[in-house]
């Protein structure tokens, strides 16, 4: 299936998150293991095996390590990006619902 297909855009209202990995990363895991313990979904995307992903954090974003989140939260209008692990931005993006 095609990037573009597969991941498509998400709107305004539809939180989403890919988040652009490669294998043996540390910082990779560490960032899906916040996601998970926090319950937010997540798509992840392996980009030693996706070549057309690569070039999008590549020559898009301009990133050159991993992990690369891409996000877009409820509350903006346009999605937000980063690299590494970010537990700080993730907090500020997706903060925990107090029950």
């Amino acid at each position: 299936m095609p990037f573009t297909e597969q991941f498509p855009e998400p709107g305004p209202h539809n939180t989403a998150i890919t988040v652009y990995t490669k294998p043996d990363c540390v910082q990779c895991d560490r960032t899906k293991n916040v996601l998970d313990r926090r319950g937010i979904p997540y798509t992840t995307v392996d980009v030693t095996t996706d070549p057309v992903a690569l070039d999008y954090i590549k020559t898009t974003l301009g990133y050159r390590a991993a992990p690369v989140v891409v996000a877009w939260p409820e509350n903006l209008v346009d999605p937000i990006d980063w690299t590494g692990f970010r537990p700080d931005l993730i907090d500020k993006y997706f903060p925990r619902v107090a029950t």
